[in-house]
């Protein structure tokens, strides 16, 4: 079974959303490893003396104990277009280090920065994030996405969004869509503009 992993922000020296990663990483433990204790990344993320101010990504690579811990300044891309791709089979439910489906699909990418995979005719994820889209009054993120994000979590736990089912032939019904993951909060998020976002 491929290992997986979490991927938490660290800005200006505080982990963001731990809560959130903390419930995810054991539910997978769980299900996947028959594990019932219980790993708080409080206590295996030891942030090296030398991170000082400024963003990094860490990420912790683990199965039923945590493996390896991964520190880099995280450096966002700039995703301004994506490709719809439809896959009918492809699963994506927990974040395996195996990524091999998701990495075919962004080879269809063709000139688009990303890729925004459709199933069943719902809109799900992009190759590496959740997505929420803007309709003139609020942001709604799709009800089918392959994976669960901790920041999707946070925020419909908050309720700063909502979700509901979203089909390709909605996207004309929003003004904008925003990439979403543990790195990318809502409030920093680029605007893709809709028509920037076809087959």
């Amino acid at each position: 079974m491929s290992l997986l992993f979490e991927t938490i922000r660290l800005e200006n020296g505080e982990l963001q959303n731990l809560e959130f990663h903390n419930s995810r990483l054991n539910k997978s433990r769980s299900a996947f490893f028959g594990s019932t204790d219980f790993i708080d990344l409080r206590n295996v993320i030891q942030i090296p003396n030398d991170i000082g101010q400024g963003i990094y990504k860490v990420k912790v690579i683990y199965s039923q104990a945590a493996e390896e811990v991964i520190f880099a300044p995280y450096i966002p891309g700039k995703i301004e277009s994506l490709r719809l791709v439809a896959d009918e089979q492809i699963v994506y439910s927990s974040k395996f280090t195996d990524r091999s489906q998701l990495d075919k699909l962004f080879q269809e990418r063709g000139l688009y920065d990303d890729i925004l995979i459709v199933k069943a005719g719902n809109i799900t994820d992009t190759s590496f994030s959740n997505i929420v889209f803007y309709d003139g009054s609020r942001w709604i993120t799709p009800a089918t996405p392959l994976l669960e994000g901790t920041m999707r979590n946070y925020l419909l736990t908050n309720k700063l969004i909502s979700e509901k089912t979203i089909r390709v032939h909605d996207l004309h019904h929003f003004q904008k869509a925003r990439l979403i993951n543990a790195m990318l909060p809502l409030a920093t998020g680029t605007d893709i503009r809709i028509e920037k976002i076809s087959f």
